[in-house]
């Protein structure tokens, strides 16, 4: 079997998020982190609950990209009962980010000064209510010091510096996922750490496209794929190759 692909490196650092998550909702957002919950229901986290995006809980949702492809439904789950489950610690979200800082701030609504920002993007959504009842992860499609940055221009989720009192309580923001790397915040003071790098990248690679200093003191190299999680991105979860468009080979 070839060598795995970066963009496979991530899938399986993404599932790994999910690792033994137990009967939760897994909420990806982005094709890699969609590709990692489904890997991780068929490998690590059998218990793990996935949705067409809607309503249905999927037994064995189609292949990516082939939504309109028969799938097998397990169960029904209208979207009050997401709410429900958002506030009960119930749900494991990857979200994006446009701006993130050292104590895991994400930014996904503006850029540029509240008077007058430069961009406008999504809004806050539902960044907020994620980050402080549940566990959430972020996934950076392109790692650069645009989106890694001293300080984000809006919070939306919430970092560990800002964790506090009540909005502390259930606050549980674990790692970051990159084209380069997994970080996670177990640095001083709950910063931002380097845990792994991906094969054919480097620290000091990692860090120059970083807009702050990262604790490096334990690097790992990612892990990557086994035999069997390549087959089931190449054979069953993904045969399209999709996930090169996100993470080019």
């Amino acid at each position: 079997m070839m060598d795995a692909t970066r963009a496979e490196v991530c899938a399986v650092a993404c599932a790994d998020s999910w690792r033994d998550a137990g009967e939760v909702l897994a909420s990806p957002f982005g094709l890699i982190p969609a590709l990692g919950a489904r890997l991780a229901r068929l490998t690590t986290a059998p218990d793990l609950l996935l949705t067409d995006g809607e309503a249905v809980l999927l037994a064995e949702p189609p292949p990516l990209g082939r939504e309109s492809e028969a799938a097998t439904a397990e169960g029904w789950m209208p979207y009050r009962r997401v709410l429900d489950l958002l506030a009960g610690g119930r749900r494991r979200v990857m979200m994006g980010a446009t701006q993130l800082d050292r104590h895991g701030n994400q930014n996904i609504s503006r850029i540029g000064p509240w008077e007058r920002p430069k961009v406008q993007l999504i809004g806050v959504r539902g960044a907020p209510g994620n980050s402080v009842n549940h566990v959430t992860n972020y996934w950076v499609p392109k790692h650069g010091e645009r989106t890694f940055v001293e300080r984000v221009d809006l919070v939306c989720g919430v970092g560990h510096d800002r964790a506090t009192g009540a909005a502390g309580r259930f606050h549980d923001v674990r790692v970051v996922v990159t084209d380069l790397a997994v970080l996670d915040f177990a640095g001083p003071d709950r910063t931002m750490r380097l845990r792994s790098v991906h094969p054919g990248t480097t620290v000091r690679e990692v860090q120059e496209r970083t807009g702050f200093e990262l604790d490096t003191s334990a690097v790992a190299e990612t892990r990557v794929p086994t035999g069997e999680e390549l087959e089931l991105i190449r054979g069953r979860l993904d045969p399209d190759g999709l996930r090169h468009r996100e993470v080019p080979a």
